[in-house]
């Protein structure tokens, strides 16, 4: 199984457009192997909200996006419970990667 196919068969299936976004976030890693699936869901939600943050974009229009690093991130540690022994360091690694977004935007150049 690959990447591609573990977010096309997420249960329960979430609402169509999520469904899509989601895909479209992980694309340029779907062919990469399911085991791969915590690292690709966090690094495309981290980028997400990276995105979002430097452009100041919080508001309504931009709640799918927001609501798909929240998906991504909660997906990764889905599938990273398939590895239990690296739960705790996942989640260290996560939360400090995370929480350092916000005061690392001055210093990053904007995602093409």
């Amino acid at each position: 199984m690959t990447v591609g196919e573990w977010v096309a068969q997420i249960q329960p299936a979430p609402p169509a457009a999520l469904h899509r976004r989601l895909q479209d976030l992980v694309a340029a890693h779907a062919e990469r192997p399911a085991a791969d699936v915590p690292d690709v869901c966090l690094e495309a939600g981290e980028r997400l909200l990276d995105e979002l943050l430097q452009s100041g974009s919080t508001s309504r229009e931009t709640a799918l996006d927001l609501l798909a690093v929240d998906s991504l991130v909660t997906y990764a540690f889905q599938a990273a419970a398939d590895d239990p022994s690296r739960i705790e360091e996942r989640a260290a690694a996560a939360m400090l990667r995370i929480a350092a977004l916000p005061a690392a935007i001055s210093n990053r150049q904007p995602y093409p």
